[in-house]
């Protein structure tokens, strides 16, 4: 245990713990950048380059591609590393890349092709950055504060989305969508910069005596996962609720700029106004943990406001986009509590040396779901219409907590101490 360790542990608050909040600072920062790219890019596609409905939802299919496609050999490397100096170098290749977009808008033009690069070698990136991330939390804070942990990281993306998207249809509108890009790129760098502060050290990763394949290496997190009575029905309901929930971010830029007449401007706040939801969920994720209960919470989060996210659907032009703005604050607040839960749950339970193959074996199922819901929305909404596929995708995502109900954790009120 490290001297930062010992003193938030003793103090039972991370707010005294200066690595994690470095870490947690520059989290916000590089969540905000992001925030404003994943609305500038989309309205930069369907307002200068008049994409299509489909061409939009290629996007989010490039995005989340890689997931599927490297998360699994991304996890055994992950586990034969230090997750932070891999993170301080993703973040430092990010930084290139999605820089690379505002210097094209200034020297000559953006064009579809280029967004679409950029997309998949970001996701790429994040895929090892996310498996490092999660990995590495567990070695930063002591096991009871990995609640509270998660929750305040979970908050650092809900409070970018409360920002960045108001801050993003600012710049839109101001700079024009490619270059407000530039923010994202410098939220990066200062990322990269909070990770070379941290000065807790990080253990080396032990060596196994045996010799293992990289095959089988891969194998042992994906067994973990599937074998586990409790985690594969939490994959299970992850990965639906991905499925359906990116069907409809696919079309949700579509959907509130051609059906409900939204500017730039009113996309943001709207934006913005939904993710007050993640923002109160990842602040009072350790109060419900434990009042509710840290097993009980991870289906009731996701079941009981189920029925209010069916404003999205509902919302219509002028005062009616509220209804999508009060939809998203129910969502938002749903899913944070969701994942700050079961999140935690997976930390706890799996051996350190497996955690890397075991964030990337769950990673890779649910979110490998999502690059096939944006091509899932993108086709219906062309085939039949933008709102029922909005419709499509909020039912199916509720309906994905069946999963965790009928599951050992319906009997559970808290996650047993391993």
């Amino acid at each position: 245990m490290t001297d930062a360790e010992g003193s938030a542990s003793s103090s039972g608050s991370l707010w005294r713990h200066a690595d994690f909040l470095l870490l947690w600072g520059g989290q916000t920062v590089s969540d905000m950048g992001s925030a404003v790219t994943a609305l500038a890019l989309p309205l930069l596609a369907v307002s200068v380059l008049k994409a299509t409905t489909f061409q939009v939802s290629l996007i989010i299919f490039l995005t989340y591609l890689a997931y599927l496609l490297i998360t699994l050999p991304a996890g055994v490397l992950v586990d034969q590393v230090r997750k932070h100096g891999l993170m301080m170098w993703c973040d430092l290749a990010r930084t290139a890349l999605v820089g690379s977009i505002p210097v094209v808008a200034v020297l000559w033009h953006v064009t579809l092709w280029q967004i679409y690069l950029v997309a998949l070698f970001g996701g790429a990136l994040s895929v090892f950055f996310d498996v490092a991330y999660q990995s590495y939390v567990p070695a930063l804070v002591q096991g009871d504060q990995l609640m509270d942990a998660n929750g305040k990281l979970g908050t650092t993306n809900s409070f970018a989305g409360l920002l960045g998207p108001s801050v993003g249809g600012a710049l839109v509108g101001l700079i024009g969508a490619a270059k407000a890009v530039a923010v994202d790129a410098v939220s990066f760098a200062i990322s990269a910069l909070s990770l070379v502060m941290i000065r807790t050290p990080e253990p080396r990763p032990e060596r196994r005596a045996e010799h293992v394949t990289f095959r089988a290496a891969m194998h042992e997190g994906l067994n973990f996962v599937v074998k586990h009575p409790i985690l594969r029905r939490i994959v299970a309901c992850t990965g639906m609720c991905n499925l359906f929930s990116s069907a409809v971010q696919a079309v949700e830029i579509v959907y509130l700029v051609r059906v409900l007449h939204a500017s730039a401007a009113l996309v943001g706040l709207l934006f913005s106004l939904g993710a007050v939801g993640g923002l109160i969920g990842g602040l009072t994720a350790g109060w419900f943990s434990r009042r509710v209960g840290s097993a009980r919470i991870i289906w009731a989060s996701i079941l009981i406001p189920a029925p209010l996210v069916v404003m999205i659907p509902l919302a219509t032009p002028g005062w009616g986009t509220l209804l999508f703005a009060a939809g998203n604050i129910v969502f938002s607040f749903s899913a944070l509590l969701y994942n700050s839960a079961q999140v935690s749950y997976r930390q706890r339970i799996c051996p350190p040396e497996l955690l890397g193959r075991m964030n990337a074996s769950v990673r890779w199922i649910v979110w490998g779901t999502l690059p096939l819901g944006s091509l899932m929305g993108g086709a219906l909404g062309t085939w039949i219409g933008i709102r029922p596929t909005v419709w499509i995708g909020v039912l199916g995502s509720a309906l994905g907590g069946l999963f965790v109900l009928f599951s050992p954790l319906r009997t559970m009120r808290d996650v047993p101490d391993q």
